[in-house]
This record gives structure tokens, sequence and C-alpha cells, in this order.
């Protein structure tokens, strides 16, 4: 019994009673508090007749109810239960899910007389956070438990007496599927019921907890990488037929499946699949007919195969060539052009001479050459050789030129890398120059093969395509177009006065038009150029973000993968003479079907300067205006914004899904949004744009009562990640901060990373560590660390080759040094994406789990992630 004494003051005396019932009152409050949850709410399938396995009784040892529970009958990975939804049982019959509601005993089921029999019951769980609970579940017959599709360990039945189990269950914010199989067996007699129910116990015992019989709900991890999703697209010449490479996970492994689709155009109809060994890639289509390849690779090399959807064949044309590249059809279709991939020469064993600094990368003394293969007898001619790689950039319309790239290094030039566009003869082979410079991004053919349509920065033909009305370098990254004849050296700048940067370009020689995919802003959009008018159209195509994109060679029709902010990708055709798109295939629909996003709006704020900066808002799916929402803060601040396309490897409506208000915005500097713009990342490194997050955030809090002020995360990567770091030195604005692939020394980055120096070539224009150390160093985190008073968590891949590790390790060693609140997680095996399946979820978890800790004060979700560990030292020391 707990003893409890009492004082009184001023000599006053209580009742007896009293006391007692205060002695009652404490031990009440220093009892765990706990709160109790039963489950009443289910969905029922079943029961449903249970025939026990020839031969059975033959095994006096057998015990049929743990048999019939460890066997599956349905796929319990990815089920998705709802209320009238039918499943096909082994019998043929489709019984139908149905709610159930259970009374204070529980569940009754009843099951048949002389056979055994099986039900499958399911509740949804609906938690507000990262929350530890304890499930009970008791039955008078067998059952096992799933949550989320994976055994929970709580099963009971198998023996007598055995009628109870529990576990303590780890539910991540949102919600869970907790399924339960059972068995009934008419030899124990007719009974039976089923009950369950939650315990939680202090903290999580003002968890909100919902139990529901519907699967609609916010946006989860596995919706976000798993399922089919469209990652490739080409159409047909005819327009009438689309190839589709398709990818999936194949959880809880780390592997993928990648296969092809071809379908109707019209319908939608899948006409054919092509999956197996290979992960059939690289599709191609002939220049007429339904006829194309593809590339699949191999322990021997790769194979070219060629498909003829009428013909009904899919042979080999190319056999098992190393290092087999790319391929193309030539415009009459009687021959590919297609590349192979040389080793190059290797230093002697044990040392490795750095020849240039692009020469730290494997593979780069390798080069690439191209190849013909004739289709009709399977003749092979080598076209190029040489001391550079070549690439081939596409025909002459009657087939008989090549266009050819080259590269070579130039140090004594910014971007340090010269490409050279020649004309090669296929008859003689001869090659004739015609244009060679830096920040080339792509060449073709036009229609009439006597000018090209090329891309590049800015400053590709000096001064001609540059529109930077504040002075000045501009950003070589703002893509731009021009129409060059290389006869008569004339330049035509097709989109110096056109603000959205140029992705890629197609010139359509019936409409004698120019099709350009750009960004726009935080978009990517579609526009019509005509040469004639000189005007730009833009084509609304039903989407936020055009990813892949294919044009039909003889007809007017293009088809694209879009994604927009709460829109997974999908596959669209547009008719490019109506001016008209519409959806063709919708792969991931049953997997978002339930999926509740919140909804997205945009927010803009003026500068210093009177510039509006972009920005947009994730609502969570449940968000109450009269709440106060911690908030997350995303941006890149780099060379690009950070555009409207859907998922991707900082999901935003995943963290509006986990309860957070999230902003993104566009600082200065990005693309899309004129020359004037993206001129201003070139020598700032995160001057302007640290300023303009700041002042941003400070108006949004003013005119969002609903982001409490102090709770406020942010979040960056690569230059993101940098600019991480740089605002905890420059503002406590923040309550904590996450940094990936950041660079913490611009100067150790320029020199260490694979493309910094290239990158710098870009963004430090002719500054360097020994003319600018205002840049290098004033700008660098690192030599701001004891400004950072931020709990600031570094993420990086153990083998970061765009951004090594390093810049986070000398940043952590800093404010370890400095006694800050820092954690460094190395994701290990990955490099500047976190690919890897597991490693992913994992990563993710732990940015959402951060952000707990600090941000909603739940650091539960952390410490079971990352247990608190003390080293002797540590322990030593007293800390």
């Amino acid at each position: 019994m707990t003893k409890h004494t009492l004082s009184f003051s001023r000599g006053w005396a209580l009742p007896l009673m009293f006391v007692v019932a205060a002695g009652a009152l404490i031990a009440r409050q220093t009892a765990p508090v706990r709160r109790t949850i039963p489950i009443s709410q289910w969905l029922l399938l079943g029961p449903l007749p249970y025939r026990a396995p020839a031969f059975q009784s033959e095994d006096p040892g057998a015990a049929p109810a743990r048999e019939r529970l460890k066997f599956e009958d349905m796929e319990v990975a990815g089920l998705r239960p709802a209320d009238n939804l039918a499943f096909t049982w082994h019998d043929g019959s489709a019984p139908r899910w149905r709610p159930a509601q259970a009374g204070e005993e529980g569940l009754t089921l009843t099951g048949a007389a002389d056979f055994p029999s099986c039900a499958y019951l399911a509740a949804y769980v609906d938690v507000d956070r990262w929350t530890l609970l304890k499930l009970t579940m008791t039955g008078s017959q067998a059952f096992r438990v799933f949550l989320d599709g994976r055994p929970s360990g709580i099963e009971a039945g198998i023996k007598n007496g055995d009628d109870s189990a529990s576990a303590d269950l780890k539910l991540e914010t949102g919600k869970h599927l907790l399924l339960v199989k059972s068995v009934h067996d008419p030899d124990t007699g007719p009974d039976w019921t089923l009950s369950a129910k939650m315990i939680l116990e202090k903290p999580f015992e003002t968890a909100r907890v919902r139990i529901s019989d519907s699967p609609a709900g916010p946006m989860t991890i596995s919706h976000l990488l798993d399922g089919p999703k469209p990652v490739r697209i080409a159409v047909s010449a005819d327009g009438s037929l689309a190839a589709l490479t398709m990818r999936r996970t194949l959880p809880p492994s780390d592997e993928s499946e990648t296969w092809l689709e071809i379908h109707d155009v019209e319908s939608g109809r899948c006409l054919q699949t092509i999956r197996g060994a290979g992960s059939p890639s690289g599709v191609q289509w002939a220049p007429a007919g339904r006829v194309f390849s593809y590339t699949t690779y191999g322990k021997k090399g790769g194979t070219i195969r060629v498909v003829d959807l009428d013909g009904g064949s899919n042979r080999p044309v190319l056999e098992n060539v190393s290092d087999l590249g790319s391929h193309a059809w030539s415009p009459d279709g009687f021959f590919l052009i297609y590349s192979v991939t040389e080793k190059g020469p290797s230093d002697r064993p044990g040392v490795k001479r750095v020849l240039t600094m692009a020469d730290r990368q494997p593979g780069w003394r390798n080069r690439s050459f191209l190849f013909k293969l004739n289709l009709k007898n399977g003749a092979r001619q080598r076209l190029t050789a040489g001391v550079l790689s070549t690439g081939s950039n596409g025909f002459t319309p009657d087939g008989k030129r090549l266009l050819v790239t080259r590269s070579r290094v130039d140090l004594t030039q910014r971007p340090y890398t010269v490409t050279e566009l020649h004309e090669m003869n296929l008859d003689t082979l001869e090659t004739r120059a015609l244009w060679e410079g830096p920040w080339l991004a792509g060449a073709q053919w036009v229609p009439d093969g006597k000018k090209l349509l090329i891309l590049g920065g800015p400053s590709l033909f000096g001064d001609v395509g540059r529109n930077n009305a504040a002075g000045g370098l501009p950003n070589e990254y703002d893509t731009q177009a021009y129409l060059f004849d290389p006869d008569e050296r004339k330049v035509d700048p097709l989109t110096k006065n056109f603000d959205p940067a140029v992705n890629r370009a197609y010139f359509n020689r019936a409409e004698n038009v120019v099709y350009f995919v750009v960004t726009d802003r935080s978009f990517v959009r579609l526009y019509r150029y005509d040469p004639r008018s000189k005007q730009f159209e833009r084509l609304f195509c039903g989407v936020d973000v055009i990813g892949d994109f294919s044009m039909a060679r003889n007809k007017p029709v293009a088809l694209y993968i879009g994604s927009g902010v709460s829109t997974p990708p999908q596959s669209y055709a547009i008719d490019l003479k109506k001016k008209a798109s519409r959806l063709f295939l919708d792969p991931g629909r049953e997997d978002f079907d339930s999926v509740e996003f919140g909804r997205v709006e945009t927010w803009s704020f003026k500068n210093k300067a009177g510039v509006a900066i972009d920005g947009r808002i994730y609502f969570p799916p449940d968000f109450d205006p009269n709440r106060k929402y911690p908030l997350i803060v995303n941006y890149y601040g780099g060379t690009s914004p950070v555009t409207r396309d859907f998922g991707g490897r900082y999901p935003l409506n995943y963290y509006a899904a986990q309860g957070y208000i999230v902003y993104v915005l566009q600082p200065s500097g990005a693309t899309g949004f004129g020359q004037a713009f993206s001129s201003l990342h070139v020598n700032d490194w995160g001057q302007i744009v640290a300023d303009e997050i700041i002042d941003g955030v400070t108006k949004f809090l003013k005119e969002h009562e609903y982001a409490d002020p102090e709770r406020i995360g942010c979040i960056g990567a690569s230059f993101g990640g940098f600019m991480t770091m740089l605002l905890q030195a420059r503002s406590n604005l923040f309550a904590t901060a996450i940094a990936h692939a950041g660079i913490s020394s611009i100067a150790s980055y320029w020199g260490e990373g694979y493309w910094g120096y290239l990158y710098s070539a870009y963004a430090t224009a002719n500054s360097f560590p020994w003319n600018r150390k205002d840049l290098y160093i004033s700008q660098s985190p690192l030599y701001n660390a004891d400004k950072i008073s931020t709990p600031l968590l570094l993420l990086h891949g153990s083998v970061d080759t765009n951004v090594p590790p390093g810049e986070s390790t000398q940043l952590f060693t800093a404010l370890k040094l400095l006694g800050r609140e820092v954690e460094y997680i190395q994701i290990l095996d990955q490099n500047h994406h976190i690919m890897t399946y597991n490693k992913r979820i994992l990563w993710t978890k732990t940015i959402i789990a951060w952000f707990d800790r600090w941000l909603k004060r739940q650091p539960q979700w952390w410490n079971e992630l990352y247990p608190p560990l003390l080293t002797r030292n540590e322990k030593e020391d007293g800390r």
C-alpha cells in the first residue's frame, strides 16, 4: 500500500473521510495514465467455407487451426477493404465486405455446423502522431492479426485455453489497416466471438485515435513509392499507339520491376505487354507502320529487339553487345544508328593518375562511338572513331546526313568544355564542321535540312541571346532556343524575350512550327511557336508538370506523362491541331482512390526590390483554420524552381499529411522567370536568397494566423541544404532545420565534388577561392558555425559524389565542438539521391521524426529510430 503524507497549515483539521478521499485522489494521480479504446466498428468478409485439405487426417500431429491460419487465402499486403467491395473466393463465389458492429461482448459470428469456416475482419486505425499502444485480441476461435499487411505477432486459439493475445504496436502518423483472420472449427462448438481493444499509456493517452471502416485517409509512404507508375512514353509515327515503360517496386525487397505496355491511344486499351529479364527500355518507333524497337541488357551485353505488331514477331536484330548504348531509326526505316562505349586506358595497378578534374569520375576515360546496322541483312558499319566520344543528334529529313556532336575539355574558358557540331555524310563518312563553342544543350535539323534548332545558354552565340536587364553575367542554366544557319552563320534567338526556360524542343515538319516543353515559373508547360509570326501560344495540357514527352512523326499528336501538386503521374494525349488534351491511362487510380489530399494554394510576396516571389501552401487534409499548426518551409534556392510535380524525393503532400503546413517559395535566381530574374543567382551564393526566405517567412506568419511562429522548421537539399545551413547562421527564426547533402564550405565543394567546379563555372562565374574570399569563405556556413544555435539535422548519402559527405562532416564537427544541438545521419551506400527502396523509406521517416521531435514536441518516434547512445567518454564526462 502506498503511504501518503498530508500537511496542513494554520492548524486546519480535516474530517477523516476527506483525508481518505484525498489520499485516493493522489493514488489515482500517481498511477499510470492510460486510456482504453474498444474496437467496435469492423468490416466483415465471410464467414466463408473452408474445406479441409485432402489426406489431412493422415497426420495425427497436425494442428488444423494453425495450418489454416498460416495459409494466406488472399494477398494481405496492399489489401484495402471497403464497404461492398467484392472478393473472389477460391470456390468462385464473390462475397463482399460489409460493415459489422461489435457489442459489449465483441462480435458474434455464425460458422457452418459440418465444416470449418473462415472470416476476415478489417478496421482502419487513424492516429495523429507516432503512437505506441497495446492491442489485445480475444476470441473463442483461432485468430491471427495483421497490421498494414504484415503479421503483428498476435495470434491465439491454437490450443485449449489460448483465447487471448496482446502485443505492443507502433503506429506512425496516418491510417493503418488492422486485419484479423479467424477460423471456426465446428468440432469445438458453435461459439465464435471476437473482441479487440487498444490501451494507450502516457505520453500517448492524448493521441487522437479514430477507428473506421473506410480506407479513405491521408497519403502514406507506400502511396508515394509503391504501385505501377509510367516513367517513359513513346508514340508511333501515325499517333495511334503508345509504348509505355512502366515501373513498380517489389516490397518488402529493394528490387523493382520494369516492363513495356503497348496501348491504343484512342481507347487506352492495352494491346501487348512485354516483361521478362533485361528490363526492356529505350523504345523507338519505326518511321512508319506498327513496328518498334527496344533494348534489353543481360550478363553478355545489350540486345536490340524489333517488334512487328501486325506480323506478331519479336526478334533480336543485334545481340549481346558489350556496353551497348542508345539507338535510333533512319527516316526510311532501313537501318539503325546505335552507340557502343569502349573502355579507356587504365593506370598501372595500385595507382590512379588523375589527368584532369573530370578524370576522377568512373568511366570518364571511356569513349562512345557510332555504328550503323542494316536491318535487311544485319550488316554493321563503324561510323566514328578518334580520341573524343561522338553522339548522334538525328538525321536530315532525307536520311543522308547525320548531326554528330563531340565534346572536349577546355580549361581556358567557362564552362571548361567545348562542344563541336559536325555533319556526317552517311555514304562517304566525310564530315563538315558546323559550329563549336560552350553552353550547348542540344541541336537538331529543322525540316528544310538547312538550319539547326539549337538549345543552349544565353551566351551560346555571344550577346545575341542575352536579355538581362539587371546587367552582369547571365545564368547559363536558363536555356534558350535559336535557329542557326551554318552556311550563312546567321542566328535567330527565338526565346530571347520569352521568360520560360526551354527544356526540350520539337520541330513539327507537318505544321512547320516548334513545340517547346518549358519550365514556366513552378510549372512545366507546352508552348507552340510559329517562326513566321514569331508568336508563342500556350497549349493547355491538364497537368501542372509535363514529364516525358513524345511527338508523332506523321500526325499532329503528342503523348506525355504529367502530374500535379495532388495528381500522381498519368498518361495523356493531345491533338495538336485541335489543341485538346485528354487522359488516356491512369495506372495509379486504384491506389489513390481513397487518398485524401489537403488543398494547395498559391501565395506570393514582394521582395525588397518590389519583385513578386512566388510560393504555394500545402494544407493537411483535415485542416482547421482555428488551430495552430507547425510550419515546414521548403526551398531550393539554386538555379531551378521547386516545380509542382507530384511526390518526388521531398514529398510535400506527405509532409502535410503528417499534420504540417508546408510553405514552398521560389527565391530569386531560379530559371523559368526570365533572364533578369535567373541572373541574380550568378556570384551570389545565397545572399539574396537567404534574405528573401527570411522576409517571406516573416510575412507569411503575419498573414496566416494558423501557422505557429514558435514551431517553424525548414528543409532543403544540395544547394537547398547549403541554404538551410546558411539560414541558421543568419537568423533564429527557425525552431529546427534539416539539410540534406548541404554544402558547408563552398571552396571544398568547388574542388572536391565531381561537378563542383563545373557548377561554379555557372554559379560563380570567373570567381575563385583566391580572388573572391567574400564568397568562398564569408558565405560558407562552416566559417559561420559559431552563429548557428538552431537544432540541426544533417543527412547525407555516404558515397555522394556530387556533394561529398565531408560537407556535412565538417559542419557536424564544428557544431559538436561548439556544443550545439546537431545530429548527423549518413545513409549508407547511397549517392546524392536516396534511391534504394527501404533506405528511402527510413530516410523519409527520419525527416518527419526529426520535425515531430522539435516542432510537435514529440521525441518518441525519433528515439525509436535512433535510441539515445552514450559513449564511454561521454559517460565519464557526465554527459
